[in-house]
This record gives C-alpha cells, structure tokens and sequence, in this order.
C-alpha cells in the first residue's frame, strides 16, 4: 500500500496522504469489524471499533503528524470484513469520513444488514465510494455487492462522481487481488487537484 501510494503521490496522480494501517486481530475480526451481532458468529462491535479509531486512532495522527482536519480529507477502507466495517463507520459518519474505500466487502453480514442501513441512514453529506467485487469471489457475493451498489444509486450516488463500482473478472478474494486495486482506488478518492 504503502508503496504504491508513493509512485502514485510522485507520478502526480494522488494528492500527497498519511496512510494508517491497523492491524486486525486474526479471528476476533469477526467481533470488531461487524456492526451487529449474528448467534453463531458473534460480532457487533463495529460501533466500539469506531468509537477507537475517532477518541484514539485518529488524535495521535493529528497530534503526530501535519495532517488536513475534515471529511474531504479523511477517509477510511479495507477489504472484506474490513470493506464491511468501512462501510458502515464511513455512512455513520460522513461529517468524519469523506471518502471510502470498500474492496470485496462482505455485504452479506448478518442478511446483508449494511444494505438496510444504507436504505435508512440519515446523510448530511455524501461520501464518496470506491467499491468492488471480484468475478471469482462466488456467485451470491458479486450479486450482494451489485445490489449494495444499487441500493447507494437509488440513494443520490452518481457513477464516477461520487461512487465508482467495479467488477473486477477473475479477481479472487485475496491480498493478491485487493493489491491490483490499490492505485485506481487511490486515484479515485485522492486525485490531484
């Protein structure tokens, strides 16, 4: 990530940023980047992992770093699970978030409950979104993704002005696959002025 930013920031087709990367907590993910609670998997503590990255996370970066105040300057991202809690922090709080970036979001939690809250969450404001899927992540999991897609349309999104969606064909649901789409979601959400 790292890296490719810094070809990108230096080829001029990304404004200079700080990445912060968190690291997951292996199978506890599943409690920490869901924002609800589903019997046999657990979860529903994306609102306590929210809750770090605004009272913990986000002060020592500004505290430590020369950084831009404001959503058109803050964004949030990850892919799956981390795709999932994006989505959700990055909707909760468009004041804070002003761009994300969701690869291969696991939109099928909990009966695909991201795609009600999206149908439902009051916007002041609408972040701009990068989102994709994969053609070999499986079959239901392109058509979550598509229909997540549909629902942000129907909400006021805009094609390549605020949301650009992407099927990515013969893209598996890998490190391997979210590393190809790192420069045009950067270029997407970060572009040169």
């Amino acid at each position: 990530m790292g890296e490719t930013a810094d070809g990108e920031i230096q080829a001029g087709r990304v404004e200079p940023l700080v990445i912060v990367g968190i690291y997951n907590t292996g199978k506890a993910r599943i409690r920490e980047y869901t924002p609800t609670k589903v019997p046999r998997l657990g979860g529903g503590r994306a609102d306590r992992y929210g809750k770090f990255l605004l009272e913990e996370v986000m002060p020592f970066v500004h505290r430590e770093y020369r950084v831009e105040d404001g959503p058109w300057h803050t964004g949030i991202g990850g892919s799956s699970l981390g795709g999932l809690v994006s989505l959700y922090l990055g909707m909760s709080r468009p004041d804070v978030f002003g761009k994300i970036a969701a690869l291969s979001p696991s939109v099928w939690w909990n009966q695909r409950v991201i795609h009600k809250f999206a149908e439902r969450v009051p916007l002041q404001s609408r972040p701009r979104i990068w989102l994709d899927i994969g053609t070999r992540e499986g079959p239901r999991i392109v058509e979550d993704v598509e229909r997540y897609r549909d629902v942000l349309l129907n909400r006021g999104w805009q094609y390549e002005r605020d949301l650009h969606f992407e099927r990515v064909e013969g893209a598996e649901h890998n490190e391997l696959a979210w590393r190809q789409r790192v420069a045009p979601f950067l270029r997407f959400l970060y572009p040169v002025s």
